[in-house]
């Protein structure tokens, strides 16, 4: 299976980046952390990018708040896939990091998820990799059954109590 890279522009994104971690470890996918700041970095961060096939990657999750150029400078140097986490910050409540993230040119995608979805993100990289791994796509079908039993078991419960 391809590693899923997971790059924050700073560690002070890490508390929410640890859903899309626990996700990954969950599933039994192989991951690297890495902090990279399209600012503060920009070599290191297109480094990685540009040999990020090369170096046994299938899909790169990136995060990063305020004006969170991380997931464009991420995926202006790879053809991987790139997932944007944008995140909440004190300023704009994560509007900014949004807006940043799923507004990219023509030609150069970033998937976005919502403000601070991390888990959603380690998933989407999952389905992506699944599409050539019917073991991957196995589990996350389990996954799936298993998040529908759970609403309908919680569905049975109301019922009872409401509908007499």
């Amino acid at each position: 299976m391809k590693k899923i890279g997971i790059v924050m522009g700073s560690d002070s994104d890490l508390p929410v980046l640890e859903k899309a971690i626990v996700t990954l470890e969950k599933f039994g996918a192989p991951f690297e952390v890495h902090v990279y700041s399209a600012h503060r970095t920009p070599v290191e961060a297109k480094d990685f990018a540009q040999n990020a096939r090369a170096n046994g990657f299938g899909a790169i999750i990136a995060a990063a708040g305020k004006a969170a150029h991380l997931a464009g400078a991420i995926a202006a140097n790879t053809t991987l896939p790139v997932i944007g986490v944008p995140v909440k910050s004190s300023t704009l409540d994560g509007l900014d990091a949004l807006l940043s993230t799923v507004q990219m040119p023509g030609g150069i995608p970033v998937a976005t998820v919502a403000i601070d979805g991390a888990e959603n993100a380690a998933l989407l990289a999952l389905q992506m990799l699944a599409v050539a791994d019917a073991d991957l796509a196995k589990k996350l079908d389990d996954a799936r059954a298993e998040a529908a039993a759970k609403v309908l078991e919680k569905n049975k419960a109301v019922e009872e109590k409401y509908n007499k």
